[in-house]
């Protein structure tokens, strides 16, 4: 095994998550995760999305008014077998909803296994060190 290939490789992987999910490609964003997957990005810490088709339904119904920007940062990548790795990212995120906009900071702490040569998301649990919600102004009916 090329660790810093395998490491690479994993990079490529979050940057396409950040992308996908900005430019709101769901189809292409489901494949970066196994079947099997699990994702816990909600501010609300209980709310954890189970299984790819899940992960996209969610995602994709809560992001569907949104235009969004995703940054992750600083990678700190672990192989911990020749099929599965870790790994924590640094984030930002950017998220303009009709009745609010977002603005968070925090860390991504990801799990991975390599499926048939690929690299893909087995978990996924954001952790978040601060939050700024600002309200828009409703709009007045004639």
């Amino acid at each position: 095994m090329d660790r810093a290939r395998e490491i690479e490789a994993i990079h490529q992987l979050k940057a396409r998550y950040f992308r996908l999910m900005d430019t709101k490609q769901w189809q292409a964003y489901g494949e970066l995760f196994t079947e099997d997957a699990t994702l816990a990005a909600s501010p609300d810490p209980k709310e954890t999305f189970s299984g790819r088709a899940e992960i996209v339904r969610r995602v994709s119904a809560a992001l569907r008014e949104a235009t969004t920007v995703h940054h992750g940062h600083m990678p700190e990548i672990e192989l911990t077998g020749d099929h599965s790795a870790t790994g924590i990212w640094a984030m930002y995120d950017f998220v303009d909803l009709p009745q609010l906009v977002l603005h968070g900071w925090g860390h991504y702490h990801d799990e991975y296994a390599k499926q048939d040569g690929t690299w893909r998301i087995h978990s996924s649990r954001l952790t978040r060190l601060r939050l700024d919600i600002t309200p828009k102004p409703r709009e007045e009916k004639g």
